[in-house]
């Protein structure tokens, strides 16, 4: 076995608090003799769920050697509530311990630079091997393997019982609703994302009239009680009176005939989308990635598909699925739809010109033209967000999930983290407030003269009437709290560092394996070295006119078993060839120039930096 490179684990400690252990604290020096995975997240985050998805495999086949930590690192300023952790933890279904660590301690300690980020350590406490982003688990799975035989022949592996502690199950009709839809009978039809399930209600927005799906996480088809999901979000009326559900992390679109129950699927396999996958084709041969919320626009079912930062559209005649707007590129970019970027779409309405969209990560408020063109009426990017009403040239939201169209042409906003409930004019320009002390609100709809909003974390439905007059609201206005990286101006060396997984290389029988992409903000702070290529080093020119800004850096890198007698798969012809995997993360690094800063910028994808 080739030496490993040891790094002795700093401390995991953070303000906040832990959560999932009975109210016990935890240490490393406590946790010799385990695995542990420290699992950097924060619950906005699209791809921080994808990895808590991939971990529950191996948190299930490993359990009595490894110890998974969820370190909680928080972007927007709801994130470093602890009751908002909380929620979270409960809401996407946490079965390990968390450290709420508001102030990032642990995060700096790390020298973490991503959502989402997984550090691993080895029985005698020291860090062997570091990923960014998703499409890990495999090489983390080998890792682990490898530590039990290394430390059980040492004997320093320690087997038992995690200090894992569930919560107390609450006893409410639902459990973080997602969204609602206002059926033909008047009843709504609520996402109950956490219980896996749709609730139907009646007119009174409370009485349960009946529940669909097992309420057991899966995937499956059949009558209302067989049925399964897993964490349901957007909802859509079709013209024949069925509905679509966006059934998140099952990847998959989901139909509902509200007749009898019966649920089928419609578009997705099951399978996460990744780069490379078909983009369009038949709808149940094409992977999906977290499809959070659907509307019908233009005779198609548009998709937002916030796992890749697009919107695709489902075609019902001919059952197909194609991207219709982004370039999976995580950002603020309007135009065609094609170079358009967005940021984890999230909320969609469709007017009669106009389909709305809740774009959650650059916390603004878009829309779609008919034909085709991408416009943000609130929003400046991935760094700015707050409460401000006012023109929507400086207005600011705080990571909305939800919009509805109003009877006037103007929109309701689900402004998620600002408590409230917003409103944009386009006759105006103007942002307003229309309801505040809501508790992540994440969707609402109409009714009459009155607005059903989904009051996520209060884990139930509110009825507000549409109120005449705006509440006034203090303005306030944040940026993201990570500490920006000083560098030097002038030549900064950029080197994302990846080492195959052991067993792996990388794969380059159809040409290059690893991609790069690199921009920043404001675009002038990049004097070189700016666009895409297939080298993950290079060489960048910073203006010295700019004191600061964000790097935006893109990397990818394919994988595949050395050997493949090693970890095959079996084609559809019957053939074998080797598994292969596909590593990828976004980073927005906010830098600050200063004479005698960093020369060199290390981005770890995945492995261990040498050069640290």
């Amino acid at each position: 076995m080739a030496k490993r490179v040891r790094v002795r684990a700093p401390e995991l400690i953070g303000k906040g608090g832990w959560i999932n252990t009975g109210d016990k604290k935890l240490g490393l020096a406590g946790l010799r003799g385990r695995i542990v995975i420290v699992d950097f997240w924060t619950f906005c985050c699209v791809n921080c769920l994808h990895v808590l998805d991939e971990l529950r495999e191996l948190e299930e086949r490993h359990r009595d050697t490894v110890v998974i930590i969820g370190v909680h690192s928080p972007k927007f300023v709801h994130e470093a509530e602890h009751q908002a952790v909380v929620d979270a933890v409960e809401r996407y279904g946490v079965e390990h311990p968390v450290l709420d660590d508001p102030e990032l301690a642990t995060w700096k300690q790390y020298a973490v630079r991503a959502w989402p980020t997984l550090v691993v350590i080895d029985p005698e406490g020291y860090v062997v091997a570091q990923h960014a982003g998703e499409g890990h688990a495999h090489a983390i799975a080998r890792l682990v393997e490898e530590l039990e035989a290394e430390h059980a022949a040492k004997g320093t592996l320690r087997r038992g019982d995690g200090p894992y502690v569930p919560p107390e199950p609450e006893p409410t009709a639902l459990r973080f609703p997602g969204k609602a839809l206002l059926l033909p009978s008047g009843n709504f039809l609520v996402s109950d994302t956490t219980r896996h399930q749709l609730v139907e209600l009646a007119q009174d927005a409370e009485t349960v009239v009946r529940r669909i799906g097992s309420g057991t996480r899966g995937f499956a088809d059949g009558p209302a009680a067989e049925a399964s999901f897993s964490e349901p979000q957007g909802l859509a009326l079709l013209d024949d009176g069925s509905v679509v559900v966006a059934d998140t992390v099952n990847h998959a679109l989901r139909r509902l005939d509200p007749a009898t129950g019966e649920v089928s699927t419609l578009a997705g396999t099951g399978r996460q989308w990744w780069q490379g996958s078909p983009a369009s084709g038949p709808a149940r041969e094409i992977d999906l990635s977290s499809p959070w919320d659907v509307a019908v626009f233009g005779g198609r079912v548009w998709i937002a598909m916030a796992g890749v930062h697009q919107l695709w559209a489902y075609d019902p005649e001919r059952r197909t699925v194609a991207v219709a707007a982004g370039t999976t590129n995580e950002g603020l970019v309007d135009g065609p739809a094609a170079e358009a970027w967005f940021a984890q779409p999230s909320g969609l309405a469709a007017t009669a010109d106009r389909l709305w969209l809740a774009d959650s990560e650059t916390s603004a408020l878009r829309w779609v033209d008919p034909e085709g063109h991408v416009h943000t009426a609130v929003g400046t990017g991935l760094f700015d967000f707050g409460h401000r009403d006012g023109a929507a040239e400086q207005a600011l939201f705080q990571h909305p999930l939800g919009v509805t169209a109003l009877p006037d042409g103007s929109v309701a906003v689900s402004d998620t983290y600002n408590h409230a409930l917003r409103r944009y004019d386009p006759a105006t320009g103007e942002v307003t407030t229309l309801a505040t002390d809501l508790r992540e609100p994440s969707d609402a709809v109409l009714v009459g003269d009155d607005i059903v909003v989904v009051e996520s974390a209060r884990h139930r439905l509110t009825r507000l009437r549409l109120p005449e007059e705006a509440v006034r609201v203090e303005s306030v206005a944040h940026r993201t709290q990570r500490a920006a990286t000083e560098v030097a101006p002038g030549r900064l060396h950029l080197d994302v560092i990846f080492q195959a997984p052991a067993g792996q290389k990388l794969d380059t029988r159809y040409g290059p394996s690893t991609r790069l992409l690199v921009s920043s903000t404001p675009p002038e702070l990049l004097l070189k070295g700016e666009g895409a290529d297939t080298d993950l080093s290079r060489e960048l020119d910073l203006n010295p006119a700019v004191a600061e800004g964000v790097l935006h850096v893109s990397a990818m890198a394919a994988s595949c078993d050395d050997d493949p007698a090693g970890g095959t798969s079996r084609s559809k012809t019957g053939g074998e060839y080797p598994a292969c995997h596909v590593h990828q993360q976004d980073w927005g690094v906010p830098v600050r120039l200063v004479e005698g800063g960093a020369d060199r910028l290390p981005l770890v994808l995945a492995g261990m930096d040498q050069d640290a």
